[in-house]
């Protein structure tokens, strides 16, 4: 074994949580998306990338466990023929309504451009993330929000650049979120009878905020889509109702099984004891920023099959 030569970057993402949407489809995948608002997190993904002509075939791992991450996948192919290393840490759970999957494609599309020197734009970056999530069916419209940070309403469809976008004006609020269990995104978005009904309350909950877009009426707005589409089950709803009975607004994150919940008055931890009888407490807080570089690009000595 000899030491290689291996150029590193990393990124880090934030999660989105979605609270209402409405899925349009179209030939152009550029174009294809979601329109609907949700909340970009301050926790999110941070992706490493390993580039050097001793890596063999491109390797994803997540938490120090190899994956297929085929969005991820998706795309280091469309910016570079040559084989790659990523490894993603979450601070969010996996699965859940987070947007973990548009995290980990934009980190590690502006990792990549680090590390290659690609010197592409920003909008260029997201397209390509947002390119492979519409490809896998794996997000429609986290990686426009989680481009931009805040509370952001995607207006109409399509990548960044593309899609017309706004935001509620906010600051760096408490979000509470307790995890009930896993929901693959691919798993509702291929079946078309529920996409129907999510697209008949989506455009309903879209004309409601935009008549007051403030993020109290963003929260209720949420709250009844998760009830029309029928994607709340029982237990998603005594959670929610408990933490209106706290004082507090809860929804159901998109799509996961996950409630996440903001208090009416700041700094109300009540919230997280009331959702500690259901689960862990995940707390977070909006995060009025974006993706950036945590690390550019550099060298390093290694051997390879230590990251194997």
């Amino acid at each position: 074994m000899a030491f290689e030569d291996i150029a590193s970057a990393k990124a880090f993402a934030p999660a989105h949580i979605t609270g209402f949407f409405e899925v349009h489809d179209h030939n152009d995948p550029l174009r294809k998306g979601s329109t609907g608002c949700g909340i970009v997190l301050n926790a999110g993904i941070e992706t490493t990338v390993f580039c050097g002509e001793g890596i063999e075939k491109t390797e994803i791992s997540l938490n120090g466990q190899r994956v297929e991450g085929q969005t991820i996948r998706t795309v280091a192919e469309a910016l570079t023929d040559s084989p790659v290393k990523v490894e993603c840490k979450a601070e969010i759970p996996i699965e859940s309504g987070l947007g973990a999957s548009g995290a980990g494609a934009l980190g590690t599309a502006y990792a990549l451009n680090s590390v290659l020197g690609l010197n592409l734009t920003a909008n260029r970056l997201n397209q390509v993330a947002h390119l492979a999530e519409v490809k896998n069916s794996s997000g429609l419209g986290d990686v426009a929000a989680q481009s931009l940070g805040g509370i952001v309403i995607r207006k109409t469809p399509g990548a960044p650049g593309i899609g017309i976008y706004d935001r509620i004006p906010s600051g760096e609020e408490n979000v509470w979120c307790v995890v009930l269990g896993e929901l693959s995104t691919s798993s509702v978005l291929n079946r078309k009878e529920k996409v129907e009904s999510i697209n008949l309350a989506g455009e309903t909950a879209m004309n409601k905020l935009m008549e007051k877009p403030t993020m109290e009426n963003f929260m209720l707005c949420s709250r009844e889509f998760s009830i029309e589409t029928g994607l709340s089950d029982d237990k998603i709803a005594e959670v929610i109702e408990a933490v209106e009975s706290a004082d507090g607004i809860a929804s159901q994150a998109m799509l996961g099984n996950t409630v996440f919940a903001m208090a009416q008055k700041p700094e109300d931890n009540e919230i997280a004891d009331v959702l500690s009888d259901f689960g862990n407490v995940l707390q977070y807080r909006i995060n009025t920023g974006s993706v950036k570089l945590v690390r550019k690009n550099r060298k390093v000595q290694t051997y390879l099959n230590t990251r194997s």
